[in-house]
Protein backbone atom coordinates (compact mmCIF):
# COMPACT_ATOMS: atom_id res chain seq x y z
CA UNK A 1 0.00 0.00 0.00
CA UNK A 2 1.30 3.65 -0.68
CA UNK A 3 0.38 5.16 2.36
CA UNK A 4 2.62 7.48 4.00
CA UNK A 5 4.66 7.56 6.94
CA UNK A 6 1.38 8.32 9.11
CA UNK A 7 -0.36 5.94 7.49
CA UNK A 8 -3.09 8.27 6.26
CA UNK A 9 -4.99 6.84 3.24
CA UNK A 10 -4.00 7.79 -0.12
CA UNK A 11 -6.53 8.20 -2.70
CA UNK A 12 -6.37 8.97 -6.37
CA UNK A 13 -9.36 10.63 -8.14
CA UNK A 14 -9.88 12.01 -11.51
CA UNK A 15 -9.08 15.60 -11.05
CA UNK A 16 -8.52 18.47 -10.63
CA UNK A 17 -10.36 19.73 -7.32
CA UNK A 18 -13.99 20.95 -8.25
CA UNK A 19 -15.00 17.80 -10.78
CA UNK A 20 -18.44 15.78 -10.33
CA UNK A 21 -15.96 12.85 -9.60
CA UNK A 22 -14.29 14.81 -6.13
CA UNK A 23 -17.77 16.15 -5.28
CA UNK A 24 -18.60 12.27 -5.30
CA UNK A 25 -15.46 11.27 -3.32
CA UNK A 26 -16.84 14.22 -0.93
CA UNK A 27 -20.13 12.02 0.18
CA UNK A 28 -17.51 8.95 1.27
CA UNK A 29 -16.70 9.25 4.80
CA UNK A 30 -14.56 6.41 5.26
CA UNK A 31 -12.70 8.25 2.58
CA UNK A 32 -12.61 11.79 2.59
CA UNK A 33 -10.07 11.84 5.70
CA UNK A 34 -7.48 10.48 3.53
CA UNK A 35 -5.01 12.61 1.21
CA UNK A 36 -6.63 12.86 -1.71
CA UNK A 37 -4.67 13.13 -4.79
CA UNK A 38 -5.71 14.49 -8.10
CA UNK A 39 -5.11 13.32 -11.49
CA UNK A 40 -5.30 14.81 -14.61
CA UNK A 41 -6.94 11.48 -16.50
CA UNK A 42 -8.64 8.11 -15.98
CA UNK A 43 -5.81 6.51 -16.50
CA UNK A 44 -3.69 8.53 -14.62
CA UNK A 45 -5.35 7.54 -11.64
CA UNK A 46 -5.85 3.81 -12.92
CA UNK A 47 -1.99 3.46 -13.42
CA UNK A 48 -1.04 5.33 -9.73
CA UNK A 49 -2.92 2.41 -8.14
CA UNK A 50 -0.67 -0.18 -10.48
CA UNK A 51 2.45 1.92 -9.04
CA UNK A 52 1.43 1.98 -5.75
CA UNK A 53 1.56 6.01 -5.74
CA UNK A 54 -1.90 5.87 -3.87
CA UNK A 55 -3.69 3.05 -1.88
CA UNK A 56 -7.07 3.67 -4.11
CA UNK A 57 -8.40 5.11 -6.91
CA UNK A 58 -11.92 6.49 -7.72
CA UNK A 59 -13.04 7.77 -11.37
CA UNK A 60 -16.66 7.36 -13.71
CA UNK A 61 -17.99 4.93 -14.82
CA UNK A 62 -21.35 5.09 -16.11
CA UNK A 63 -23.59 8.46 -17.03
CA UNK A 64 -27.81 7.98 -16.74
CA UNK A 65 -27.15 9.63 -20.15
CA UNK A 66 -24.62 9.45 -22.02
CA UNK A 67 -24.31 5.17 -20.95
CA UNK A 68 -20.85 3.32 -19.95
CA UNK A 69 -17.60 5.64 -19.93
CA UNK A 70 -15.59 3.58 -22.36
CA UNK A 71 -12.38 4.61 -21.37
CA UNK A 72 -12.62 3.27 -17.73
CA UNK A 73 -14.79 0.42 -18.50
CA UNK A 74 -11.93 -0.65 -20.84
CA UNK A 75 -9.26 0.07 -19.03
CA UNK A 76 -10.31 -2.14 -16.28
CA UNK A 77 -11.20 -4.74 -18.24
CA UNK A 78 -7.92 -4.57 -20.71
CA UNK A 79 -5.18 -2.37 -19.18
CA UNK A 80 -5.47 -3.32 -15.45
CA UNK A 81 -5.65 -5.83 -12.70
CA UNK A 82 -7.32 -3.80 -9.88
CA UNK A 83 -11.02 -4.74 -8.25
CA UNK A 84 -13.89 -2.70 -7.91
CA UNK A 85 -14.41 -1.87 -4.28
CA UNK A 86 -17.42 0.25 -4.35
CA UNK A 87 -19.65 2.10 -6.19
CA UNK A 88 -21.06 5.51 -5.61
CA UNK A 89 -24.00 6.79 -7.75
CA UNK A 90 -24.24 11.19 -7.91
CA UNK A 91 -27.13 13.30 -8.60
CA UNK A 92 -25.33 15.19 -11.53
CA UNK A 93 -26.16 19.51 -11.90
CA UNK A 94 -23.96 20.80 -14.86
CA UNK A 95 -24.24 24.87 -14.34
CA UNK A 96 -22.89 27.08 -17.31
CA UNK A 97 -20.22 29.53 -15.67
CA UNK A 98 -18.30 32.62 -16.51
CA UNK A 99 -16.39 35.35 -15.06
CA UNK A 100 -18.29 37.80 -13.25
CA UNK A 101 -20.55 40.20 -15.39
CA UNK A 102 -20.80 37.49 -18.15
CA UNK A 103 -24.58 37.51 -19.66
CA UNK A 104 -26.33 34.53 -21.52
CA UNK A 105 -26.50 36.70 -24.59
CA UNK A 106 -22.59 37.61 -24.09
CA UNK A 107 -21.35 33.99 -24.59
CA UNK A 108 -19.90 32.76 -27.90
CA UNK A 109 -17.84 29.62 -26.89
CA UNK A 110 -18.67 27.08 -24.39
CA UNK A 111 -15.58 24.62 -23.20
CA UNK A 112 -16.27 21.44 -21.13
CA UNK A 113 -15.76 17.81 -21.34
CA UNK A 114 -17.51 15.92 -24.68
CA UNK A 115 -19.77 14.04 -22.02
CA UNK A 116 -20.56 16.89 -20.43
CA UNK A 117 -21.22 19.07 -23.95
CA UNK A 118 -23.41 16.23 -25.24
CA UNK A 119 -25.70 15.84 -21.62
CA UNK A 120 -27.01 19.60 -22.30
CA UNK A 121 -26.97 19.15 -26.01
CA UNK A 122 -30.98 20.45 -25.96
CA UNK A 123 -30.20 23.46 -24.09
CA UNK A 124 -27.07 24.80 -25.84
CA UNK A 125 -29.16 24.27 -29.36
CA UNK A 126 -32.17 26.56 -27.91
CA UNK A 127 -30.03 28.71 -25.74
CA UNK A 128 -27.12 29.04 -27.43
CA UNK A 129 -27.76 27.86 -31.17
CA UNK A 130 -24.38 29.39 -32.60
CA UNK A 131 -21.83 29.27 -30.02
CA UNK A 132 -18.53 27.42 -30.95
CA UNK A 133 -17.55 24.19 -28.62
CA UNK A 134 -13.79 23.48 -27.46
CA UNK A 135 -13.13 20.40 -24.89
CA UNK A 136 -11.30 20.09 -21.83
CA UNK A 137 -10.18 17.43 -19.72
CA UNK A 138 -12.04 17.80 -17.18
CA UNK A 139 -15.43 20.16 -16.31
CA UNK A 140 -13.68 21.98 -13.38
CA UNK A 141 -9.96 22.06 -15.39
CA UNK A 142 -11.87 24.15 -18.25
CA UNK A 143 -13.17 25.87 -15.05
CA UNK A 144 -9.60 26.76 -13.69
CA UNK A 145 -8.36 27.97 -17.05
CA UNK A 146 -10.77 30.25 -17.49
CA UNK A 147 -10.40 31.54 -14.14
CA UNK A 148 -7.08 31.80 -14.25
CA UNK A 149 -7.31 33.78 -18.25
CA UNK A 150 -10.80 35.05 -18.51
CA UNK A 151 -11.60 35.73 -22.16
CA UNK A 152 -14.82 37.55 -23.10
CA UNK A 153 -17.27 35.26 -24.74
CA UNK A 154 -16.60 32.26 -23.01
CA UNK A 155 -18.28 30.05 -20.43
CA UNK A 156 -17.83 26.47 -19.17
CA UNK A 157 -20.08 23.89 -18.42
CA UNK A 158 -19.01 22.86 -15.14
CA UNK A 159 -20.10 21.74 -11.19
CA UNK A 160 -21.33 24.66 -8.91
CA UNK A 161 -19.04 24.03 -6.45
CA UNK A 162 -16.36 24.36 -9.30
CA UNK A 163 -17.43 27.99 -9.76
CA UNK A 164 -17.05 28.51 -6.41
CA UNK A 165 -13.79 27.30 -5.87
CA UNK A 166 -12.47 29.10 -8.82
CA UNK A 167 -14.38 32.46 -8.28
CA UNK A 168 -16.66 32.17 -11.29
CA UNK A 169 -20.84 33.20 -11.64
CA UNK A 170 -23.52 30.46 -12.29
CA UNK A 171 -25.22 32.25 -15.46
CA UNK A 172 -27.79 29.44 -15.43
CA UNK A 173 -28.15 26.10 -13.35
CA UNK A 174 -29.49 22.72 -14.50
CA UNK A 175 -29.15 22.92 -17.83
CA UNK A 176 -28.92 19.41 -18.54
CA UNK A 177 -31.07 17.70 -20.72
CA UNK A 178 -32.54 14.99 -18.48
CA UNK A 179 -33.64 15.55 -14.95
CA UNK A 180 -32.85 12.53 -14.00
CA UNK A 181 -28.92 12.69 -14.23
CA UNK A 182 -26.97 10.53 -12.15
CA UNK A 183 -23.33 9.00 -12.87
CA UNK A 184 -21.92 6.28 -11.31
CA UNK A 185 -18.20 5.97 -9.74
CA UNK A 186 -16.36 3.21 -8.77
CA UNK A 187 -13.96 3.09 -6.01
CA UNK A 188 -10.85 0.46 -7.56
CA UNK A 189 -8.09 -1.23 -5.55
CA UNK A 190 -5.53 -3.99 -5.55
CA UNK A 191 -6.42 -7.64 -4.68
CA UNK A 192 -9.09 -6.65 -1.75
CA UNK A 193 -13.02 -8.06 -2.55
CA UNK A 194 -14.90 -6.58 0.20
CA UNK A 195 -17.05 -9.02 2.44
CA UNK A 196 -20.94 -9.69 0.93
CA UNK A 197 -23.21 -7.16 2.61
CA UNK A 198 -25.87 -8.69 1.40
CA UNK A 199 -26.30 -6.08 -1.49
CA UNK A 200 -23.56 -6.55 -4.11
CA UNK A 201 -22.95 -6.59 -7.53
CA UNK A 202 -20.40 -8.41 -9.60
CA UNK A 203 -18.59 -7.23 -12.29
CA UNK A 204 -17.08 -9.86 -15.15
CA UNK A 205 -15.45 -9.85 -18.81
CA UNK A 206 -16.89 -13.08 -20.97
CA UNK A 207 -14.64 -14.13 -24.14
CA UNK A 208 -16.56 -16.03 -25.93
CA UNK A 209 -14.49 -19.60 -27.52
CA UNK A 210 -16.00 -18.72 -30.47
CA UNK A 211 -18.40 -16.01 -32.27
CA UNK A 212 -20.84 -18.29 -33.33
CA UNK A 213 -24.87 -17.91 -33.34
CA UNK A 214 -26.35 -18.69 -29.59
CA UNK A 215 -23.23 -17.32 -28.06
CA UNK A 216 -24.30 -14.61 -25.71
CA UNK A 217 -27.23 -16.59 -25.10
CA UNK A 218 -25.45 -19.51 -23.76
CA UNK A 219 -24.16 -16.90 -21.48
CA UNK A 220 -27.20 -15.40 -20.27
CA UNK A 221 -28.39 -18.53 -19.45
CA UNK A 222 -25.93 -19.17 -16.79
CA UNK A 223 -27.75 -16.06 -15.02
CA UNK A 224 -31.60 -16.38 -16.33
CA UNK A 225 -31.25 -20.48 -14.89
CA UNK A 226 -30.21 -19.18 -11.15
CA UNK A 227 -32.96 -16.47 -11.66
CA UNK A 228 -29.30 -13.48 -11.47
CA UNK A 229 -30.62 -10.34 -12.32
CA UNK A 230 -27.99 -8.23 -14.78
CA UNK A 231 -27.92 -5.05 -14.00
CA UNK A 232 -25.79 -4.33 -17.44
CA UNK A 233 -24.41 -5.87 -20.01
CA UNK A 234 -22.38 -4.64 -22.87
CA UNK A 235 -19.95 -6.05 -25.70
CA UNK A 236 -16.99 -4.41 -25.88
CA UNK A 237 -14.15 -5.23 -28.99
CA UNK A 238 -11.33 -7.33 -27.51
CA UNK A 239 -8.38 -4.66 -28.91
CA UNK A 240 -6.89 -7.65 -29.86
CA UNK A 241 -8.24 -8.90 -32.96
CA UNK A 242 -10.07 -7.44 -36.22
CA UNK A 243 -13.65 -6.74 -36.68
CA UNK A 244 -16.20 -8.65 -34.90
CA UNK A 245 -14.05 -10.14 -32.00
CA UNK A 246 -15.82 -9.22 -29.41
CA UNK A 247 -16.34 -9.74 -25.56
CA UNK A 248 -18.83 -9.09 -22.88
CA UNK A 249 -18.68 -7.09 -19.55
CA UNK A 250 -21.37 -8.27 -17.26
CA UNK A 251 -22.72 -6.85 -13.84
CA UNK A 252 -24.06 -9.36 -12.19
CA UNK A 253 -26.49 -8.84 -8.54
CA UNK A 254 -24.65 -10.69 -6.17
CA UNK A 255 -21.74 -11.39 -4.78
CA UNK A 256 -18.84 -14.01 -5.24
CA UNK A 257 -19.41 -15.45 -1.70
CA UNK A 258 -22.86 -16.19 -2.88
CA UNK A 259 -23.39 -19.73 -4.16
CA UNK A 260 -25.47 -19.45 -6.67
CA UNK A 261 -23.17 -16.55 -8.69
CA UNK A 262 -20.33 -18.33 -7.88
CA UNK A 263 -21.47 -21.50 -9.89
CA UNK A 264 -22.88 -19.48 -12.60
CA UNK A 265 -18.90 -18.19 -13.15
CA UNK A 266 -17.87 -21.58 -12.44
CA UNK A 267 -19.98 -22.85 -15.31
CA UNK A 268 -19.06 -20.11 -17.47
CA UNK A 269 -15.38 -20.77 -16.87
CA UNK A 270 -15.42 -23.95 -17.76
CA UNK A 271 -17.62 -23.78 -21.23
CA UNK A 272 -16.38 -20.26 -22.15
CA UNK A 273 -12.91 -18.70 -23.61
CA UNK A 274 -12.06 -16.94 -20.65
CA UNK A 275 -13.44 -15.36 -17.59
CA UNK A 276 -11.91 -11.84 -16.06
CA UNK A 277 -13.32 -11.15 -12.64
CA UNK A 278 -13.42 -7.51 -11.66
CA UNK A 279 -14.90 -7.23 -8.51
CA UNK A 280 -17.54 -8.08 -5.75
CA UNK A 281 -18.67 -4.95 -4.30
CA UNK A 282 -21.29 -3.31 -2.25
CA UNK A 283 -24.01 -1.83 -4.59
CA UNK A 284 -25.43 1.39 -5.01
CA UNK A 285 -28.99 2.31 -4.22
CA UNK A 286 -32.04 0.46 -2.77
CA UNK A 287 -31.84 -2.95 -2.08
CA UNK A 288 -32.50 -5.00 -5.03
CA UNK A 289 -35.71 -7.11 -4.81
CA UNK A 290 -36.62 -10.80 -2.91
CA UNK A 291 -36.11 -12.87 -6.51
CA UNK A 292 -32.61 -13.80 -6.03
CA UNK A 293 -33.10 -14.59 -2.35
CA UNK A 294 -35.98 -16.77 -3.07
CA UNK A 295 -33.55 -18.41 -6.02
CA UNK A 296 -30.77 -19.04 -3.13
CA UNK A 297 -33.41 -20.80 -0.50
CA UNK A 298 -34.28 -23.08 -3.57
CA UNK A 299 -30.49 -23.48 -4.53
CA UNK A 300 -29.70 -24.61 -0.93
CA UNK A 301 -32.51 -26.60 -0.46
CA UNK A 302 -31.54 -28.06 -3.80
CA UNK A 303 -28.00 -28.51 -2.84
CA UNK A 304 -29.53 -30.49 0.76
CA UNK A 305 -31.53 -32.66 -0.93
CA UNK A 306 -28.45 -33.81 -3.33
CA UNK A 307 -26.19 -34.10 -0.30
CA UNK A 308 -29.19 -36.27 1.11
CA UNK A 309 -29.08 -38.45 -1.97
CA UNK A 310 -25.18 -38.43 -2.12
CA UNK A 311 -25.25 -39.76 1.77
CA UNK A 312 -27.16 -42.84 0.88
CA UNK A 313 -24.36 -43.86 -1.81
CA UNK A 314 -22.37 -47.07 -0.40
Amino acid sequence: MATSSDDTLRIGFFGPFGTFTEQALQTQADLVGGQLVAYRTVPDVLDAVDADEVDLGFVPIENSIEGTVNFTQDALAFDHDLLIQREVVLDIEHCLLAAAGTLLDDVTTVVSIPVAIAQCHQYLRKRLPNVEFQSATSTAEAARILAEHPQPGFAVIAPRVAGALYGLEVIDAGIADSEGNQTRFVLVGKGRVPAPTGHDRTAIVVYQRADAPGSLISILQEFAARRINLSNLLSRPTKRGGLGDYCFILYADGHIADELLADALRSLHAKQGGVKFLGSYPAAGEHAHSAREHADARWRDAEDWIDALRGSID
